[in-house]
């Protein structure tokens, strides 16, 4: 049971939470902005892969903001694919659950 509510419960239940604050803001009167979903909904999975790939130096403001900017950009599209991969890994961690197998 233990195993159920910490890796099935607790993380469908914040992924839905997150998903459920981003949708309101990329439904827009023409139509539902899939890139900016995307860029929103990763945006915590990948925070920490932002500052791991662009590293500012020898810029000025506007060089290193940009860098920054691009970084978080990177960073939250990741995210999105690392939002995919944890839900996938939820769903064959909740049949090895119901199946009897145990989860690691």
């Amino acid at each position: 049971m233990r195993n159920f509510v910490l890796k099935i419960l607790f993380p469908i239940i914040g992924i839905a939470l997150w998903v459920a604050v981003c949708v309101p803001i990329c439904n827009r009167p023409i139509g539902f902005n899939y890139f900016l979903f995307w860029i929103l909904a990763g945006f915590p999975f990948g925070i920490r892969f932002m500052c791991l790939k662009l590293v500012p130096k020898s810029y000025g403001l506007t060089g290193a903001v940009g860098v920054f900017a691009l970084n978080v950009v990177i960073g939250a599209l990741a995210g999105g694919v690392f939002l995919l991969i944890r839900v996938v890994r939820i769903v064959v961690d909740t049949v090895r659950i119901i199946s009897g197998k145990e989860v690691i």
